[in-house]
């Protein structure tokens, strides 16, 4: 009895230790002039480069959210960097001034592309992380920057969408995509609905190795949690779909970034 009191405390103290190792911190860095300020987590018990997640933050700015996913991933042996695309201390308080923020962004894919891109070079550079397996992953806004980089001919080791916007001004981008691509999507998203066909078209025409999972029941921002719970406004949080979407892109994470 007194040895297995011993083993289970042993167990309990190796647990704890495992998750006091991971450690986070904020990073800045430039894209040209402009000062950015991004997160970064890792486990700093692991001492070789390892894979990397690079994680575009929601139409709000880098927020706790984007912070939530990355210790997640760090958790899980990964470096993530949750990047800062509106620039450092800039993050809006109001839908009304997120909306005109994104959609300078938008409407200005090639700023959005060097914003990434910044961010993407520092990661690479990086001590802990090995250059040719790092993952794009993005929120709504960040969805649409994650695919962005996709089309540039990034050369990540995967794409990853949630519930992103899948407009494309310049459709025969398409054909630069060098990774697989990963687009969770809802179902009753109908702020997204009508650009999937198109970008359907687009993905299947230039031989873009994708999957596209449709959530039913999900609306606009489905795995944000403080999206509310009312889906007939058009955002909502869904757990089932959030939970799905997960799994489904861990599953994705094993295949073209493993943890090893």
């Amino acid at each position: 009895m007194f040895k297995a009191l011993i083993s289970s405390i042993a167990l309990i103290l190796m647990a704890a230790s495992a998750s006091a190792a991971v450690k986070t911190e904020n990073v800045d860095y430039k894209e040209g002039k402009t000062e950015l300020e991004g997160f970064l987590a890792y486990d700093d018990s692991v001492t070789t480069p390892r894979p990397a997640v690079m994680i575009v933050h929601q139409w709000m700015g880098l927020s706790n959210n984007e912070k939530m996913r990355a210790q997640m991933l760090a958790e899980k042996g990964y470096v993530a960097f949750a990047v800062d695309i509106y620039g450092k201390g800039i993050r809006p308080t109001t839908t009304e001034g997120a909306g005109q923020l994104a959609g300078q962004y938008k409407n200005d894919r090639k700023l959005y592309r060097a914003r990434e891109m910044a961010a993407f070079n520092w990661l690479k550079k990086n001590k802990k992380v090995d250059p040719k397996h790092i993952v794009v992953i993005g929120y709504c806004f960040g969805g649409m920057g994650a695919l962005e980089l996709g089309r540039a001919g990034v050369p990540a080791a995967g794409f990853v969408s949630f519930h992103g916007d899948l407009s494309n001004p310049t459709p025969k981008d398409a054909k630069n995509f060098k990774a697989p691509t990963l687009i969770l999507h809802g179902a009753m998203d109908n702020y997204v609905n009508p650009q999937v066909m198109p970008f359907l078209k687009e993905m299947d025409e230039n031989k873009v190795d994708y999957q596209f999972i449709s959530y039913s029941g999900a609306v606009h921002a489905f795995t944000q949690k403080d999206a509310g719970n009312d889906p007939s406004k058009g955002v909502a949080y869904n757990e089932k779909a959030d939970h799905r979407s997960w799994d489904v892109f861990m599953n994705f994470l094993n295949e073209v970034a493993p943890v090893k």
